[in-house]
């Protein structure tokens, strides 16, 4: 990754993205409705959506979480 992508990434930032603190607090209630509905989820909770879109480890977690809720052998 070079500069100017970092760059372009920050300059391009959704308006509704919420930053990674508020995604974490609403995270479990966003992976709720996600694992049966994902696009409900994306619409009902449009920032946190934002957020996970440009956000690379807070959606590893929220993948994370939505394999734990998932898996039965966990």
């Amino acid at each position: 990754m070079n500069d100017m992508s970092a760059l372009d990434r920050f300059l391009h930032t959704d308006p509704e993205d919420v930053g990674c603190e508020q995604a974490m607090e609403m995270l479990h209630v966003y992976a709720e409705l996600a694992a049966t509905n994902a696009e409900a989820a994306a619409e009902r909770y449009r920032g946190v959506a934002a957020h996970l879109r440009a956000c690379g480890p807070c959606q590893e977690d929220l993948e994370g979480l939505l394999a734990a809720m998932t898996d039965p052998r966990l």
